[in-house]
């Protein structure tokens, strides 16, 4: 019987939501201030992309960056961008204030050192809770630096 998975919400930093949201809003004015009267059907497809892209983007990472434990992998979802580590490839979970880019939403973060040499930033809201998850699934993943 599989165990189920693990669900783990980003925390996030209140001065990086306000970047974030303060980005979406600047291009949301810039779109709209620019709109012309009479825009022609390109004009206007090229502003809703604009939009879209640089209000949007913000927006979703904001909303959707998490990370999911289950049977075999780490499952890491940064708005529209995904990332699938296997367990078995995870060495070591350490602490980290990295300013690296990364999918997580706050500088109080955990760096996950996989393969030979990949490592990936990520931010759980519940640090423990979310290595005690790793750690059941794999116990031989080091915990570095707690």
């Amino acid at each position: 019987m599989s165990e189920a998975a693990d669900t783990f919400p980003s925390k996030v930093d209140a001065w990086l939501a306000a970047l974030l949201l303060a980005s979406a809003l600047l291009v949301l004015a810039a779109v709209v201030g620019t709109w012309p009267r009479q825009a022609g059907l390109a004009h206007a497809a090229l502003l809703v992309a604009m939009l879209a892209v640089g209000a949007g983007l913000p927006l979703w990472v904001l909303a959707a960056t998490g990370y999911r434990v289950d049977q075999d992998a780490l499952a890491i979802r940064g708005g529209p961008f995904r990332w699938r580590i296997p367990l078995r490839d995870i060495r070591v979970v350490e602490p980290s204030r990295s300013w690296l880019s990364s999918p997580a939403l706050s500088l109080d973060r955990l760096r996950i050192r996989h393969g030979r040499a990949g490592q990936v930033l990520v931010s759980p809201r519940d640090r423990q809770a979310f290595v005690q998850a790793l750690r059941r699934r794999n116990p031989c993943v080091q915990v570095e630096g707690f």
